[in-house]
């Protein structure tokens, strides 16, 4: 087994430039991981100044607990809850957010969160393992129909199919309990794969993002995001694969356009809503010396927004 890797913040410097900080401001770090775009936010902010810091992940929560600094909040949820929690804590309106999506090196490479084919460990993949059904759980009672679904839409695997008939096959004859079984099995069912990937991949990745809702997470924080926003205030979103930075590239567009009325109405341009969004440069990716450090962040991009004087 090879040694846990250390996490290392993608785009640290880049993402929290991207916030201009304010050094009184409040800002929020959607996935405090272990904290490293957080703790750069601290060194910015001055004493009144305020981070309020998501994660579902235990491990995060108690790693940000270690640090003990005064002005950072954190909190236990889901980031698609950030509207119920910033009313929990009286907080109206931020000045950033921050979302660096996906999942962090710790919980990769930690064998007992089954996130991984390169450990044989208990299925699990769950990001926050107080809570929900593990994907050992749901691959026990999902029909051949859903796996299937789930396989192709989250993974973009071509072979779905064939993967779901294999795991029912296998189930049949015991629980697939394991990321073992589970990545001998795809790897059975996969009868071709991109040079240097491993048949599993995209099975994997489709199961934990799946199980962890993280795509609906995404939807749903995304227009809370902008609502919380001060006007002038940023959002910087960091995604490491296309479903993600898809639906974060549509929605900032979206909401950096007038809103569309039929064409028959009778509305001048200039009386149409004004967007809520400004689009801030172009979409960064990690520099090649990044990557060269860090392969892990080489799909990495980041998107950066301006919230406007706009109401919503």
């Amino acid at each position: 087994m090879s040694a846990p890797q250390a996490h290392i913040t993608v785009l640290l410097n880049e993402a929290v430039d991207a916030l201009a900080i304010r050094a009184d401001g409040v800002y929020v770090d959607g996935t405090f991981g272990r904290g490293g775009h957080s703790r750069a936010v601290l060194e910015r902010l001055g004493p009144q100044g305020r981070l309020i810091a998501f994660d579902r992940d235990p491990v995060a929560i108690a790693a940000g607990q270690a640090l003990g600094n005064a002005r950072l909040t954190l909190v236990h949820s889901a980031f698609g809850d950030l509207d119920a929690q910033l009313d929990a804590l009286g907080v109206a309106r931020v000045d950033g957010v921050l979302l660096d999506l996906g999942v962090s090196s710790p919980q990769l490479d930690d064998a007992s969160r089954g996130m991984s084919f390169r450990f044989d460990a208990p299925l699990d993949m769950r990001m926050d393992t107080s809570r929900g059904q593990t994907v050992a759980e749901w691959l026990a009672e999902a029909t051949v129909g859903q796996i299937t679904e789930v396989i192709r839409d989250y993974g973009e695997e071509r072979f779905a199919y064939a993967i779901a008939k294999a795991i029912a096959a296998a189930r049949a004859g015991g629980a697939v309990a394991t990321t073992g079984q589970l990545a001998a099995i795809v790897e059975k069912a996969v009868r071709t794969r991109e040079p240097g990937q491993h048949p599993a991949t995209r099975t994997f990745q489709a199961l934990r993002i799946f199980i962890n809702q993280e795509l609906e997470e995404l939807t749903r924080v995304l227009p809370a995001c902008v609502a919380r926003l001060v006007p002038g205030g940023r959002l910087a979103v960091i995604s490491f694969h296309s479903l993600e930075d898809r639906i974060v590239k549509r929605f900032m567009r979206d909401e950096s356009r007038p809103p569309v009325f039929p064409a028959r109405l009778p509305i001048r341009a200039a009386d149409l809503p004004p967007p809520r969004l400004r689009l801030v440069g172009k979409a960064v990716r990690p520099s090649g010396a990044e990557v060269a450090a860090n392969p892990r962040s080489r799909s990495a991009v980041m998107r950066v927004a301006e919230r406007t004087e706009a109401s919503a």
